[in-house]
């Protein structure tokens, strides 16, 4: 079955930009100007934002390889597992590529249900939290749970809003980048 990737972005900077390539000073230096412009999502983010989120990636990536994943990237870039509307509401001007599943290896993505974020975090003892899986593992967990941009539209039944996808690959986004 083909399901299509979404990468949401601020059409004024492009696509596929990431904080965590950033050497750590310059990522805490642009969040904390994020955070000081008050009107887009990334305002709402704590200072200690780019030190968890490192450790979580870290913790995402060996997940990943214990799962038989070759990520080639230290940090991913992200994705979500079909539409989610919301995530416009993250940026002025917002923008969205979709790309075919199929154009990334079974090795190069991995899967959260949930943004990896709460997903490695929160603490209600549900079944898919901590968890990275595969792209069959996605689609088992989809299979029981339904896909949260369907059940959570509004967020008001816990911190899934969508399926993530982490890409630990340049490759096929490297030909979406302007």
């Amino acid at each position: 079955m083909t399901y299509h990737l979404y990468h949401y972005f601020e059409k004024d900077h492009g696509p596929f930009r990431n904080l965590s390539k950033l050497p750590i000073e310059e990522a805490t230096h642009i969040s904390h100007q994020l955070r000081s412009e008050g009107d887009v999502f990334a305002s709402r983010r704590s200072e200690e934002y780019m030190l968890i989120r490192r450790e979580i990636e870290q913790l995402a990536r060996c997940q990943f390889i214990a799962k038989g994943g070759m990520p080639k990237n230290t940090y991913p870039h992200y994705m979500t597992l079909g539409p989610c509307k919301w995530l416009e509401s993250w940026y002025r001007k917002p923008a969205v590529i979709t790309i075919p599943s199929e154009e990334f290896s079974e090795e190069s993505i991995s899967f959260t249900y949930g943004d990896l974020f709460p997903t490695m975090r929160y603490q209600d003892e549900k079944p898919y939290r901590k968890q990275i899986y595969s792209r069959t593992e996605i689609l088992n967990v989809i299979k029981e749970y339904g896909f949260p941009q369907d059940w959570n539209i509004n967020g008001d039944k816990g911190p899934e809003r969508y399926i993530e996808v982490q890409v630990w690959d340049e490759e096929v986004v490297g030909k979406y980048i302007f």
